[in-house]
Order: C-alpha cells, then sequence, then structure tokens
C-alpha cells in the first residue's frame, strides 16, 4: 500500500500518524513450516541474499509472519540512504563485511500475515494492534524495530518539526484507523517537510530557450562544483524568465564529460545542455539529503539575482539557506 502527497496540511479525521523514513520500503516473509526469509522490494525484487544479517536475525520471528516496513542503515548518528545502496548493490564476495560494518535495521510499520493467515482485510487499528502485540511476546529486538505511532495531531506535528532535522526522516505518514490494506493503492497520505535553500544553475534540459529541468550545484571547500540534483520541470513563465539569462558554457566547464542521472540510482541518463554558473536558484527541497545531494527533484521558485555564487551554502552543508 503507498501514499501520496496530502495538498496543505489538514489531515483526515480518526487517523494514525507515523514518521516516515527514507530507505527501502521491504516486505519481510516467514515462510511457514520451514526456516526460509525472504526479503522483497515494493518492485519485487527479492533482497535476502544481500541483507544476511536481516535473514540471520529473523531467527526471532515466528513463521508465517508478513511485515512491511522500510529497510534503512544508521551510519554517523544519522540514516544513510547512501551506504543502504552500497548493500543493495555490494558483490557478492563483500557482503559479509558489508553486514558487519554497516548493519541493516527493519523498520516495521504493518503486520500482513500472522500463523500463516491474511489480515489486509482487518483495520489498520487491529493490525497495529497485533504488530504491538507481536513485538511485546517475541520480545523483538534490534535490528527490528517498531514504528512509532500517534493519534495525536500535536505529537506528529513535532516530529515533523524537530525529528526531520535528522537526515533520513523525511515527515509524517498518515492512515486512516478504520482503513484495510490494499496493495498497491494510494491509500494513505504523506507530508514532507520541505524547506527553501539556494543552489548554482550548472546545467539544463531541454534548451537554453526553453528549458525544462535545471540540473543544480554548489561548490565544495576546494572550489569545485558539485552537482547536488535537480528540479521538477520549471514552469512556463520561469523557463521564459530563465531563457534571457542563461549562457552556453564554454569548454571550462567542471562538468564537462559527465552524465547526469534521471533520479536517483536510475540508470536513464538526462540529454543536459551545461551553461555558465554564474546564476543562483532558490528552490523548494525536502529533507532526503544524501553525500550533500538531494535525492528527491526540487521545485524552482526564483532566481536569487540579489546573491552571487559565493553566498550559496558549501557542497555538503546541507539545508542551510544563502543571506541576503
Amino acid at each position: 500500500m503507498l501514499a501520496q502527497a496530502l495538498a496543505g496540511r489538514h489531515a483526515p479525521r480518526d487517523v494514525a500518524l507515523e514518521p516516515k523514513f527514507d530507505g527501502y520500503r521491504t516486505l519481510v516473509f516467514t515462510v511457514d513450516g520451514t526456516d526460509r526469509t525472504v526479503v522483497q522490494s515494493r518492485r519485487g525484487a527479492l533482497l535476502q541474499g544481500r541483507f544476511p544479517d536481516l535473514v540471520a536475525a529473523a531467527g526471532q520471528l515466528p513463521h508465517g509472519l508478513v511485515l512491511d516496513g522500510e529497510l534503512v542503515v544508521w551510519r554517523g548518528g544519522q540514516l544513510s540512504f547512501e551506504a543502504l545502496q552500497q548493500r543493495a548493490s555490494a558483490a557478492a564476495r563483500v557482503v559479509p563485511l558489508l553486514a558487519a560494518s554497516t548493519p541493516v535495521h527493519f523498520i516495521a510499520f504493518d503486520v500482513l500475515q500472522l500463523d500463516g493467515g491474511p489480515i489486509l482485510a482487518f483495520p489498520y487499528v487491529e493490525r497495529r494492534r497485533l504488530l504491538e502485540e507481536l513485538f511485546a511476546e517475541y520480545a523483538l529486538a534490534p535490528p527490528w524495530t517498531l514504528c512509532p505511532m500517534t493519534s495525536d495531531p500535536a505529537v506528529a506535528q513535532g516530529w515533523l518539526e524537530q525529528w526531520t532535522a535528522v537526515p533520513g526522516v523525511e515527515g509524517v505518514v498518515i492512515k486512516r484507523l478504520r482503513q484495510g490494506y490494499r496493495p498497491g493503492v494510494r491509500g494513505w497520505y504523506k507530508i514532507r517537510r520541505r524547506h527553501t535553500t539556494e543552489a548554482v544553475i550548472g546545467g539544463v534540459t531541454g534548451t537554453l530557450r526553453r528549458p525544462r529541468v535545471l540540473i543544480l550545484g554548489r561548490y565544495d571547500a576546494a572550489g569545485w562544483l558539485r552537482t547536488v540534483g535537480r528540479t521538477v520541470p520549471v514552469t512556463a513563465a520561469a523557463a521564459s524568465m530563465l531563457a534571457g539569462r542563461l549562457t552556453a558554457a564554454g569548454v571550462d566547464h567542471p562538468w564537462i564529460g559527465a552524465r547526469f542521472s534521471a533520479a536517483w540510482g536510475s540508470r536513464e541518463v538526462l540529454d543536459v545542455k551545461l551553461v555558465v554558473p554564474d546564476l543562483v536558484a532558490e528552490v523548494d527541497a525536502d529533507t532526503a539529503i544524501d553525500g550533500g545531494r538531494w535525492r528527491h527533484p526540487m521545485r524552482f521558485a526564483r532566481l536569487r539575482l540579489d546573491v552571487t555564487t559565493v553566498d550559496v551554502p558549501v557542497f555538503g552543508v546541507g539545508r542551510e539557506p544563502a543571506t541576503g
């Protein structure tokens, strides 16, 4: 079951609210009558070979169980999607080493089957009660983690304002208490914390006369322009305004020869026209930052003609907007 963005900030009544974590959405199956564990991604890929530490920990779980949750890696005081990707794509020979150095955690937020019997039709509030009882009865400990939940909007607002300061915690998911679990349906809602910040425009898709997507960067401490992400397609009005100010880059652009993926982890490559990196864009971004780069596309807000590129936060600093 999936979530759709909530327009505005007015949540439905009689709901449960949970923190939204930035990891791999995963199902964990303990096969009834066997010691076999299956770890399946949202898109159906089987991941148990990549996460032997999670499979070993499944010995804590009863047979015939299906859990829904988020697979995460905690590193350096924050959730690291980059480390999680390294684990998911590692060569077989280094999997045991990574399992020891960067163990995964599974944040469970739903139970879909107990004792071999599906419970998808049960209302959320009942499935949550069963999930809490499961954790208590089996004294589940890390890597198994019970996702926090509240029905108090004030508590969820605190999560949205405070917890999202930690990279890897994106926002809040909203679920109706009496709702069953409907696979593939966007029946939940999500609110991501967003903020405005600045970045340098280093390239565009489309053309300089009709830019479509902006490729953004920030200078690192050594003065090198590093990519930090891209925007969603800009509006026609924004494209018209940008067109008069973009200048094609010369052979000295720091991104000459670089390839730009269409999305985080995607092999699809964008057709990018490099531009002179002298314009600063104010963008609206969420908090999913990994290695100094935003995982999700940003929204272009406006050009910051009142600041220069030296006013933009240094690569890796993250959320601080430029002053001016």
